[in-house]
C-alpha cells in the first residue's frame, strides 16, 4: 500500500539523513466510524529524513494519495482564523495586480472554497482544482466556485492549458508539502502561469517546525517540510524564480512565497534574497541544524505525559480539543489515549461522532466543554489558540483551563 523513497523526492539523491523516527501510527485523518472498527486499523512507519545535496525535510514513506484525499474530513472554513487569513490575501492581491473580471486565479487543492470565495465576490474569474470530491461538492454548492475534482500536476495543468485557462494568479496553500510528485506540481505551475502571472505558495515553514519542536506535523499526509532554500531550488529547476518570501504565523509558522516565470540563473529581485541569507547563517541547509531534534521532542513528550499523568493521579478530569491531524500524531506517539482522556472537542460537524485514529476517542461538539466542564482540556489545535480561547470563554470562566503542548507545555 505504501512505498518507500530511494531518492530525495526533489533532487534524486539517495543520500537521506534520518532526524526522527516516529515509529507506525495510524493515518491521521482516518477517523473511525466506531471505538470497535470492524476492520484492524492499518498503519504505516512514520520517519523523518534531510537531503543534504538540496536541504529539503521530508518524510520516508508515501501512502498513496487516493488513500489518504478521496474523501478528506478537513473543510478550511470551518477556521475563522483560515477564512479571515484567505480574505486578507485575496484583497491584498486583487489591490496589487488590479484584478477584475478579465483576469482569471487558479488554485490547487482549493478544498471547499475558502479562498477563492473572496475573488469570486470581487468580479474575478476563479477556477479550484480539488482532489476530494466531498469537499469539492462543497465549494460548488455553498459558495458557487467552480471546482473541478483533480490532482494537481503535469497532466492536469496541460489539460487547462490547453483550453485556454491559465492563471494571472495561481495559488497553492498547504498542499505542496502533501504533494509526492514535487517536480510534476512545480511544472505544472509552469505549464498554467500566464508569462506576466504569479504563483502564490504557502507551506509549513521548517524552521520555525524544527525550534519550537512542531513535530506534530508530522503525518503521512505532509511528506515534505520546506525552508525557502529548498524551494529555491526546486522551482528554478523549473523555470520559475521567488522572488518575494514572507513569514506568516498561520498554522505554527509558514513561508509564503511569490514565483514567476524566469531562467533558472536569473537574480531573484525581492525580500527572498535577505531571507535565503538568513537561512545560510543559521544552517538551515546544513544536518547539525537537525540532529537535536529527536532528543528535544523526547524531551517534550516526558513533559506533558508528566504533566497530564499527575493531573490524572490527582483526580482531576482531562479531554483534548481539536481531531486535528497533528492531534492524531501527539497523542499516538506520545501514547495518550483513553485512558487519560474522555474525549475530543471539535468544532467541524463532518467529524462530530466519529473516533480519532489509533486512540479511539470520541469526538464532539465544542459546547461539551461547558456542559462536562472537564478539569483540563489538552489543547491539540494549538496553532489556532487564540480563537479557541475566545470562543471557549463560558468553560474557562467554570473554572477550565487548557494545557498547551507546543512548543513548551504550559497552563493557560
Amino acid at each position: 500500500m505504501t512505498h518507500r523513497i530511494l531518492g530525495c523526492r526533489a533532487c534524486g539523491s539517495p543520500d537521506l539523513r534520518p532526524v526522527l523516527d516516529l515509529g507506525q501510527t495510524p493515518l491521521a485523518n482516518r477517523l473511525l466510524p466506531s471505538a470497535h472498527p470492524a476492520e484492524p486499523e492499518p498503519t504505516f512507519p512514520l520517519g523523518l529524513v534531510f537531503c543534504p545535496a538540496c536541504s529539503l525535510v521530508q518524510i520516508t514513506e508515501t501512502v498513496p494519495p487516493e488513500i489518504l484525499f478521496a474523501d478528506y474530513v478537513y473543510f478550511s472554513s470551518f477556521s475563522d482564523t483560515m477564512v479571515a487569513h484567505a480574505r486578507a490575501l485575496a484583497e491584498r492581491l486583487v489591490a496589487e495586480r488590479k484584478l477584475g473580471p478579465g483576469q482569471r486565479v487558479l488554485e490547487a487543492a482549493s478544498n471547499d472554497g475558502y479562498l477563492l470565495q473572496h475573488y469570486r465576490q470581487r468580479g474575478v474569474q476563479v477556477l479550484g482544482i480539488e482532489p476530494a470530491s466531498n469537499v469539492a461538492q462543497v465549494a460548488v454548492a455553498e459558495r458557487g466556485v467552480p471546482t473541478r475534482v483533480a490532482f494537481f500536476g503535469r497532466a492536469t495543468a496541460q489539460a487547462l492549458a490547453d483550453e485556454g485557462l491559465t492563471a494571472d494568479v495561481f495559488h497553492a496553500h498547504n498542499v505542496l508539502a502533501h504533494v509526492a510528485d514535487l517536480n510534476g506540481f512545480v511544472a505544472g505551475i509552469h505549464t498554467v502561469l500566464k508569462p506576466d502571472g504569479v504563483a502564490v505558495i504557502e507551506a509549513p515553514y521548517v524552521r520555525p517546525f524544527v525550534e519550537k519542536r512542531e513535530f506534530d506535523t508530522i503525518y503521512h499526509e505532509h511528506l515534505c517540510y520546506f525552508s525557502l532554500t529548498a524551494l529555491d531550488r526546486l522551482f528554478r529547476s523549473h523555470g520559475l524564480i521567488i522572488d518575494d518570501a514572507e513569514l506568516v504565523d498561520i498554522h505554527g509558522g509558514s513561508l509564503r512565497i511569490f514565483a514567476r516565470r524566469g531562467a533558472a540563473d536569473a537574480p531573484a529581485r525581492g525580500s527572498a534574497v535577505g531571507l535565503l541569507q538568513a537561512e545560510r547563517d543559521a544552517g538551515v541547509d546544513q544536518f547539525e541544524y537537525y540532529a537535536r531534534f529527536a532528543a528535544e521532542v523526547e524531551r517534550l513528550r516526558q513533559t506533558l505525559t508528566g504533566l497530564l499523568g499527575g493531573l490524572k493521579r490527582a483526580g482531576c478530569s482531562l479531554a483534548a480539543y481539536g481531531a486535528s491531524a497533528k492531534g492524531s500524531t501527539l497523542l499516538n506517539v506520545f501514547g495518550i489515549g483513553a485512558g487519560v482522556l474522555d474525549f475530543v472537542a471539535d468544532r467541524s460537524t463532518v467529524k462530530q461522532g466519529k473516533f480519532t485514529p489509533g486512540t479511539r476517542l470520541p469526538i464532539v461538539a465544542p459546547e461539551e466543554l461547558a456542559l462536562r466542564r472537564p478539569d483540563y482540556c489538552l489543547l491539540l489545535t494549538w496553532n489556532f489558540e487564540r480563537e479557541i480561547l475566545a470562543q471557549q470563554t463560558e468553560y474557562r470562566l467554570a473554572g477550565g483551563r487548557f494545557v498547551v503542548p507546543i512548543p513548551d507545555v504550559r497552563v493557560v
